[in-house]
């Protein structure tokens, strides 16, 4: 270089943006740095021209020329990110005016206590190194997974970046500051998260009449801060003593809760003329607290299958994923449990900073609860307590079932008190009798015969060495060759066994099937319709014509029998609405058959490989209303010939149980009035006719 003119540097600051970054750049990286070109004396414009393209090469490639190249601040920021979200700050490259790491973490620990199990993600979404090399500012971004919802809390947080031009390995360390841990977060604030629940749906009935929900209740109970310490044992024995439950179970409860504690012992709804509100309210220390929970109409309707709703146990809370917590009411059993998801709405939470000086809060986040969606039944609440009615007397189990036959919809499913909370109604299993001789029937008229045909009806009937004969009292004018449609009437066994070569079990079973005895049926709700085998000895099989043997079924699954004789095709129950658009009401948690179990709905075998039933025609429904007609004109069901409204179609029958000297008889009835389906089922009774037969005309008639 000549002349007496020193060269003069001219800086150029070059922001590199992610399509510039150097090789090992992450992207997302903005870093600054200087690229020094020297001003030189004009010798030439071919060295000028050199030069020029030159700095214009290395500026395009992203290289710092003339100056050592800047450290990835990167790192450093993806090291703090990754412990705000694990609590691990051992592996962050810390500025010296920093808190040790494990102090940084028990910071944390004190901070996020309050949010439980909740757990965090930060990202690294820009990293800025300043025009001196020595800073930088890392944008993050934090969210936190809370409980109970959806909604994660997410905000913004801006880390620090120190340069040390010494270390190699760690050139980049981080300021430890609050607010990462929160928005404008301060020294002794605590985050929070509070809990609302949402309001339960209701369970409703036909039109959309209300049958569960919140309904005015009384929790009764001791108040600690009412009784001196002393005297809360007594007080708690007093309290049981007038309720009649176990008084040292509860006194234990109430002496072991804290000063404060209000020590409930029972529920009860608010009109219920069983509790002497009053008396129980002058107690030593007993307190009636108002409130509302979701109840049925009485403390019975329709409960085996609606089910009931409680504190959520230890097992709902942790089959939730989080989605239950302690003290939420859940549903305990029945479509309450099985539509839980549905009905129990999405909870609301609140999160809040709280001040550990003085208790001042800034709300962070407010989500609020969304209300449970109703679950639609198509129950009658006036035929469903009908029934109820006239079974709540009935000492062994029974049940009283009602379909309407144009839709399929369960208009009533009552179970009474002796199945003691089973509901015998949806899922007993049970040998149907002469019920089933429906089935039978629709089998011998595919096999040729019509109502008219002759048939024999003797005493007695044997196959392979078993004898079986008609129920005691059948009338002997029906005996010898008869229409088929008087040995239906008078429900001759003789005659239908008789008849066996003309439908082998296969052909029974296809029968059954298209009048609703599905195997594998999947209603939306727990039920068992009838299994019957698909092959049998010729024993078996003389059994399974007259419902007895193997052939099972259950009164919703004999009403639905009923039910497509009278709608002329085969009816599918429905019990459970589909929502507008279509799909079953509220996807089942664990589906259909959740807590099937518990409500004892095992069928056996599954028979689930099965091809397609045969429609039943309309054909075949006019011969067999036909023949149920005749059971009122002719055979054992004359009790109903003058119930008002439409002529009413019946079968009877009694299935025999148990052995020798302890031989009891089932006793059904079924029968169709007008768009009325309905099934009448006793455990233990005498015969269909003269124990199901009363219970059926009182509640058509009603």
């Amino acid at each position: 270089m000549t002349g007496s003119e020193s060269p003069r540097p001219a800086r150029h600051d070059v922001v590199r943006g992610e399509g510039a970054a150097p090789v090992g750049a992450r992207a997302g990286t903005t870093r600054r740095t200087t690229v020094r070109a020297v001003r030189t004396t004009d010798r030439g414009a071919a060295r000028r021209r050199a030069t020029a393209v030159l700095v214009a090469a290395l500026t395009a490639a992203g290289l710092a020329a003339c100056s050592p190249s800047v450290p990835d601040a990167r790192p450093a920021a993806e090291a703090l990110a990754d412990a705000l979200g694990s609590g691990d700050f051992g592996a962050v490259p810390l500025t010296g005016d920093s808190p040790a790491p494990d102090e940084i973490a028990a910071t944390r620990t004190a901070v996020v206590e309050g949010l439980g199990d909740s757990t965090a993600t930060a990202t690294v979404r820009e990293v800025t190194v300043a025009e001196d090399e020595q800073s930088a500012t890392a944008r993050l971004a934090v969210a936190w997974d809370l409980p109970w919802t959806d909604q994660d809390w997410s905000y913004e947080a801006t880390a620090r970046l120190e340069r040390v031009e010494d270390d190699a390995e760690r050139p980049w360390r981080a300021r430890w500051q609050l607010p990462l841990l929160g928005p404008d977060l301060t020294a002794g604030e605590r985050l929070t998260v509070s809990r609302q629940s949402a309001a339960r749906g209701p369970v409703l009935g036909q039109g959309d009449a209300p049958i569960v929900v919140d309904r005015p209740v009384r929790r009764i109970g001791i108040d600690r801060t009412r009784v001196a310490e002393g005297d809360v044992d007594a007080a708690a024995r007093g309290l049981a003593a007038a309720l009649g439950t176990d008084a040292d179970a509860y006194a234990a409860r109430a002496v072991a809760a804290g000063p404060k504690a209000f020590v409930e012992a029972i529920v009860v709804r608010e009109e219920d003329p069983s509790y002497d509100l009053a008396a129980l309210g002058a107690l030593p220390g007993v307190t009636l607290v108002a409130d509302e929970i979701p109840l049925a109409p009485t403390r019975t309707f329709a409960r085996p299958v609606l089910g009931t709703v409680g504190e959520a146990t230890a097992e709902i809370i942790e089959a939730s994923e989080g989605a239950v917590a302690a003290g939420d009411q859940a549903g305990l059993s029945g479509l309450q449990r099985q539509y839980d998801a549905r009905l129990r709405g999405t909870p609301g939470l609140t999160l809040r900073a709280v001040s550990q000086d003085g208790g001042a809060e800034r709300l962070l986040l407010d989500v609020p609860p969304v209300a449970g969606e109703p679950l639609r039944t198509t129950l009658d609440l006036d035929l469903q307590a009908r029934a109820e009615g006239l079974l709540a007397g009935i000492e062994p189990a029974a049940a009283i079932v009602a379909l309407r036959p144009s839709t399929g919809e369960v208009l009533a499913a009552a179970s009474g008190p002796g199945g003691e909370g089973l509901s015998t109604a949806t899922v007993g299993q049970y040998a149907p009798g002469s019920t089933f001789k429906v089935v039978s029937a629709l089998a011998y008229l595919r096999g040729g015969l019509t109502p008219d045909s002759t048939v024999t009806c003797p005493p007695t009937v044997t196959v392979d060495g078993r004898t079986f004969q008609n129920f005691p009292g059948y009338p002997a004018s029906a005996l010898g060759d008869v229409p088929l449609r008087t040995a239906f009437a008078n429900s001759c066994n003789t005659a239908m066994i008789g008849l066996r070569d003309m439908a082998d079990q296969g052909e029974l079973l296809a029968a059954a099937r298209s009048l609703g005895l599905e195997p594998a049926a999947e209603l939306g709700f727990p039920a068992f319709l009838g299994t019957v085998p698909d092959e049998a000895s010729a024993t078996a099989h003389a059994a399974s014509v007259i419902g007895q043997g193997q052939v099972l079924t259950s009164p919703l699954g004999m009403a639905t029998v009923a039910a497509s004789v009278g709608a002329g095709r085969t009816v599918v129950p429905l019990l459970v609405l589909p929502d507008a658009d279509g799909a079953q009401a509220g996807d089942a948690e664990g589906g259909p058959g959740d807590d099937a179990a518990d409500d004892g709905d095992a069928s056996g075998e599954p028979q689930d490989d099965l091809p397609a039933a045969a429609p039943l025609t309309g054909d075949e429904a006019s011969a067999l209303q036909a023949m149920m007609r005749a059971v009122v004109t002719e055979g054992g069901a004359g009790l109903l010939a003058d119930v008002p409204g439409d002529p009413v179609l019946a079968k009877t029958g009694t299935a025999q149980f148990g052995q020798d000297a302890d031989l009891r008889n089932h006793a059904w009835i079924i029968a169709v009035h007008g768009d009325l389906a309905v099934a009448v089922f006793v455990s233990e009774g005498d015969y269909g006719s003269t124990t199901a037969g009363p219970l059926l005309r009182a509640f058509l008639a009603g």
